[in-house]
């Protein structure tokens, strides 16, 4: 007999302003159930989340948790059916130590007016135990790192006598190995009776660890069955509503011989890599990958001035170059678009307007040094055209966009620009199928008009499905290097090679 439901919903409609954002969706999930939501941006996903934990109530529809119709749905409710929500940024007090995130919640419901710290840290050690892991209790969570923060929010969840946790993209900052874990993590969860409602956009995961799977598009359920009945292709297209092409990339060097846009010869800033050379010749794309620690960012990082190297040389288009500083590199053609885009890359707060023109601004100022409005307003609105970001103008603050159109904003940036160099770490983070496929056809035609692009990734379909060259980095060195023949499976053996290394 199969496990009874624990959440139904029953034809939810909700809107905001005017925007339909859920029409008539229905969901169930079972104890015990691994339950994946799917759907690109825009699709409703995270309003359905907040709808289940009480934040939006439904203006149609019947929400059951437990057993019992919830009207109104309120989140105080919600949280006492055992619904705990681990939402992306985490909600943890990055200034307190894991034991007092831990157990913080307890100490305020419970009125404790005098902290006892061995009640604490048992508290936490606890909860620890529920996902068999152990972290430094007296570590501030701040210090942690991603894998771990999760670990922490997970942990908290438990407390509170979950029965469904809602996990919304948990892998996007992780690691393969890191991956691996949290994938242990929810079997052993799973296998105590807690369901998971896991909302991801890495569609290999979703059908690894999920059994059920619900899709929505433009508000609206689109398809719903067992995991087992789907692949990546037919994922994709009920999301997008068309198919999307799934082409490796190939490099074609052009007539006659030409010089390397790139070359780095013993390039290092130790610890964190040393002895790297490589090139990249016109129109190539190459990627480096590496597990968590291999060096990848910080050479990154050195390659724009962030964290310039101490050791080795760097040539441009055949001319040397001293990498000292962020100008230095911006002059040079160089153009870095980081990891996270959020904390790294936007200004959250300021218009998709001012995002795009900031990296220009002083080829938009006229000879007396007053900005040029309109020839602003014009390279602007021919970027959101040419990107195809969906937005309603370009003075909307750049917080209001999905994460694929945030993405795209950045990388029209410093397209703008017009590197010989494009730098990008971890591109596709973070966004949906459709916006991923964008961005790595726009990189793929910047390739094509004689751009030199370093991929920075350890996302593998990534990196060998755009890469005509791949580069390993293990332990801050150039372990290895690969032409476009190269493997998913060959690109995993070395991973798993490189943690073997590591005592993992």
């Amino acid at each position: 007999m199969p496990p009874p439901q624990f959440l139904e919903l029953d034809d939810i409609h909700k809107r905001f302003a005017g925007v339909h954002a859920l029409r008539g969706v229905d969901l169930s999930i079972r104890e015990g159930e691994v339950h994946c939501l799917a759907g690109e941006n825009g699709s409703g996903k995270s309003t359905l989340i907040k709808v289940i934990a009480g934040v939006h109530p439904p203006e149609e529809g019947r929400v059951r948790i437990g057993g019992s119709d919830l009207d109104p749905v309120t989140p105080l409710e919600s949280i006492r059916r055992g619904v705990q929500v681990i939402y992306q940024d985490f909600s943890l007090f990055p200034n307190l130590s894991v034991a007092e995130n831990l157990a913080l919640n307890n100490e305020v419901e419970q009125g404790r007016r005098i902290v006892r710290w061995s009640r604490i840290r048992a508290t936490a050690r606890e909860a620890l135990a529920r996902i068999r892991r152990e972290l430094p209790l007296h570590r501030p969570v701040g210090e942690l790192p991603v894998a771990d923060r999760q670990l922490v929010a997970i942990a908290r969840a438990l407390l509170h006598d979950a029965r469904l946790v809602i996990m919304d993209e948990p892998t996007t900052a992780l690691t393969q190995r890191e991956v691996e874990n949290l994938f242990t993590v929810i079997e052993n969860l799973r296998a105590e009776g807690i369901a998971i409602l896991f909302v991801s956009h890495k569609l290999r995961e979703v059908l690894r660890i999920s059994e059920r799977l619900t899709i929505l598009r433009n508000g609206s359920k689109v398809a719903e069955g067992p995991t087992t009945d789907f692949d990546e292709r037919s994922i994709t297209e009920a999301m997008t509503g068309r198919s999307v092409r799934d082409e490796k990339f190939h490099y074609t060097a052009g007539p006659g011989a030409r010089p390397p846009v790139l070359e780095v010869e013993g390039l290092g800033r130790p610890p964190a890599y040393r002895g790297v050379s490589f090139r990249v010749d016109p129109g190539e794309i190459v990627g480096i990958t590496g597990l968590l620690g291999s060096g990848r960012t910080e050479l990154a990082l050195g390659l724009f001035g962030l964290l310039p190297a101490r050791e080795g040389s760097v040539r441009l288009d055949g001319q040397p170059l001293r990498i000292r500083s962020v100008e230095e590199a911006l002059a040079a053609g160089i153009a870095y678009v980081p990891e996270d885009r959020l904390t790294e890359g936007l200004f959250l707060e300021q218009s998709i307007h001012r995002n795009i023109i900031a990296s220009i601004l002083p080829e938009l100022a006229g000879r007396f040094g007053f900005l040029d409005f309109a020839r602003a307003r014009r390279e602007v609105e021919e970027w959101i055209r040419d990107f195809g970001i969906a937005t309603p103008n370009a003075e909307v603050p750049a917080q209001s966009l999905s994460g694929g159109n945030q993405q795209r904003v950045l990388l029209a940036r410093w397209l703008a620009r017009t590197p010989r160099v494009l730098v990008l770490n971890g591109p596709t983070v973070g966004v949906d199928v459709g916006s991923k496929e964008a961005i790595h056809q726009r990189l793929r035609a910047l390739a094509a008009e004689g751009m030199a692009v370093l991929l920075l990734s350890d996302d593998l379909p990534e990196v060998v499905s755009n890469c005509n060259r791949v580069l390993l980095l293990r332990e801050g060195r150039l372990a290895a290097e690969f032409d476009e023949s190269v493997t998913e499976e060959t690109l995993n053996a070395h991973f798993a090679e490189t943690a073997g290394t590591a005592g993992v």
